[in-house]
């Protein structure tokens, strides 16, 4: 039993690293929302795999299923911060982190440490590198196309 309030502590952890990131861009789901939303996640996968374990035997038993009402459910979550107005889009990049932030979560509960693990690291790349890239290269690009030319 001591083994699933690690994987909760990990996932919280993991959960909130991504959220701290947020946090600190000025986003509005941060820390305690990307921590949670790990948690659920991992909680309900861990429901899933050993609450329901002795039915394993059961032909009506699936522990998928479980796993992909996470991914719907979160998604419900994430529709919530998209925002549209005057033809920009905002909080997509947020939807979409809570969405790897509820994987996170399930990835700890399967004890896949790896890949929780990994996959925190590539989300705060996409989150921190792939912002400057947006910012100072393409965006930077796009606004001297739409200037007249000098010639």
């Amino acid at each position: 039993m001591g083994q699933i309030y690690l994987q909760m502590v990990l996932a919280v952890l993991l959960g909130g690293v991504l959220g701290l990131e947020r946090e600190m861009a000025g986003k509005t789901a941060g820390l305690r929302t990307y921590a949670l939303v790990s948690l659920g996640a991992c909680l309900f996968s861990l429901i899933s795999s050993n609450a329901f374990s002795t039915l394993v035997g059961s032909s009506s038993f699936d522990p998928s299923r479980i796993a992909s009402q996470i991914v719907v459910g979160v998604g419900f979550i994430g529709a919530g911060v998209i925002f549209v107005s005057k033809e920009k889009i905002r909080g997509l990049t947020t939807a979409a982190g809570l969405w790897v932030s509820a994987a996170v979560g399930m990835a700890v509960a399967y004890r896949l440490y790896d890949i929780a693990i990994f996959g925190t690291a590539l989300t705060l790349v996409v989150f921190v590198f792939f912002w400057f890239l947006e910012k100072k290269i393409i965006k930077n690009l796009t606004k001297n196309e739409d200037e007249p030319s000098s010639y």
